[in-house]
């Protein structure tokens, strides 16, 4: 009789164990995503036409929809051993908090100084740019984790960064702002008038907060004005989410070497690249046959793009500059309210994951602000580190998970994926722990007039 193999409390990889490969989920996708569109001709976008805007090796990753794996580029894998591999971590205590038979583990992804799983799009990107012998690059960020770890890997690999931030995360979150610029980057509070797109959403919307949306065309029209510059962005695309698969491949690797199989795996939903990446080894295993496994993806009441929006081509951004993309949208003139998960707040979701949840490979659910930070203290309490709002929205899943298990006795494994850590998100956590917090859920109207807005497309 075999002994019974004793799984530690943190899970690592051994060096010879990391992946070396990025995985693409779209190669064994029966049923494929639709494609990006140009926005005047409404044809599928061509790499030629992607050229001004994006890195020429990042195209081909984001047009390629057959190629299963992409070698990581040595250089790329020499920056993660910074940081990686990041550990898969058994909440034990939060477990015996909760009285459940429910065994859960969590994918932590902040133990890097950008605090958050961006850096693993972040580091490729750059080095995508500098390799094609650019001088900088721009781009958008929520609540900062993405301009952050931009930043940071700009500044390893000698780049100009220019960020433009949302501008309620600018004034709410001043140290992440201040992380950037001492990495080197300039960071622009959006809607600004720098631009002439800034400009426009500012007249048509006076004392706005702004959005993702609105920063994305904002960062796109700078890149189009400064030589040698492309834009880069942290979400959304599918090759940001390509490079983000090293975490759900660390996840399973680490999960095989142990035999833990999940039965419920549960990610926070903003544009996708966090869920996507941390489902994908274990979404290929659905869509090969060999398993079943439960996915959940958790986005905020006040920006329910999967559970409250429509499936259907619809501009990347406010501006209306970027191609088209089938997604889940509450449209490109969307803008939410300024909840304190800033990195959630995108109008649309990545065009993979709207097809996979179109299909019924997963599930969706959309939970409000105060919920997730009773969650997030829940958590912090018992298991020691300060989530990020939006890691916090898959914690909070998780706990109705399990409590589910506890009034039914079973027995299931819960994963979900810790994106980050919260230490630069205090003003949302003293607003909750002085009970100023708030809930705001778009009314019907509200979002209706949000889809208004979508182009006229009759394909």
């Amino acid at each position: 009789m075999s002994e019974e193999k004793i799984i530690p409390y943190k899970i690592y990889l051994e060096e010879s164990e990391m992946p070396r490969q990025w995985y693409n989920m779209r190669a064994d996708m029966k049923n494929k995503p639709a494609p990006l569109l140009n926005k005047d001709t409404l044809k599928p976008i061509t790499f030629e036409e992607l050229q001004p805007v994006f890195c020429d090796e990042l195209i081909k990753q984001e047009l390629d929809e057959d190629t299963a794996y992409f070698d990581i580029p040595q250089e790329i894998l020499d920056f993660y051993k910074m940081y990686r591999p990041a550990p898969l971590v058994r909440a034990y205590c939060l477990e015996k908090a909760l009285g459940t038979p429910a065994k859960i583990y969590y994918k932590f992804e902040g133990n890097n100084t950008s605090g958050s799983h961006k850096l693993n799009s972040a580091i490729a990107q750059a080095y995508y740019a500098k390799n094609q012998g650019l001088k900088g690059v721009t781009t958008e960020t929520g609540a900062g984790q993405w301009g952050t770890a931009l930043s940071m890997a700009s500044s390893y690999l000698g780049l100009d960064c220019n960020v433009y931030m949302v501008k309620c995360s600018y004034e709410q979150k001043p140290f992440r702002r201040e992380v950037m610029r001492t990495y080197g980057a300039s960071v622009t509070p959006s809607p600004s008038t720098t631009t002439e797109v800034g400009k426009r959403i500012l007249e048509a919307h006076p004392g706005t907060t702004g959005s993702l949306g609105c920063a994305i065309s904002e960062a796109i029209e700078a890149a189009g004005n400064k030589e040698g510059y492309r834009y880069v962005l942290g979400s959304v695309l599918n090759q940001v989410m390509l490079h983000q698969s090293i975490i759900g491949l660390e996840t399973k690797a680490a999960m095989d070497k142990y035999g833990i199989d999940p039965d419920i795996i549960i990610g926070c939903a903003g544009g996708g690249s966090n869920l996507g990446g941390l489902i994908a080894p274990f979404m290929r295993e659905k869509l090969l046959g060999n398993k079943d496994y439960r996915f959940i993806a958790v986005e905020p009441a006040s920006c329910p793009t999967l559970t409250r929006g429509k499936y259907a081509y619809d501009y990347c951004d406010t501006g209306m500059v970027c191609p088209l993309s089938k997604m889940y949208t509450l449209g490109s003139g969307f803008i939410p309210s300024s909840s304190h998960a800033g990195g959630l707040r995108y109008h649309g979701m990545n065009s993979t994951l709207s097809q996979l949840y179109a299909d019924g490979y997963m599930e969706a659910t959309s939970v409000e602000q105060t919920s997730v930070f009773e969650a997030a203290q829940r958590f912090a309490r018992v298991e020691g580190i300060l989530p990020a709002p939006e890691s916090s929205h898959a914690i909070k899943v998780a706990i109705d998970e399990a409590l589910k298990c506890k009034e039914t006795g079973e027995e299931k494994t819960i994963l979900f994926g810790l994106t980050g850590t919260g230490y630069f998100d205090m003003f949302a956590y003293q607003r909750f722990n002085d009970g100023e917090m708030s809930d705001y859920i778009p009314t019907d109207e509200e979002i209706a007039a949000g889809l208004a807005g979508l182009p006229k497309i009759d394909l």
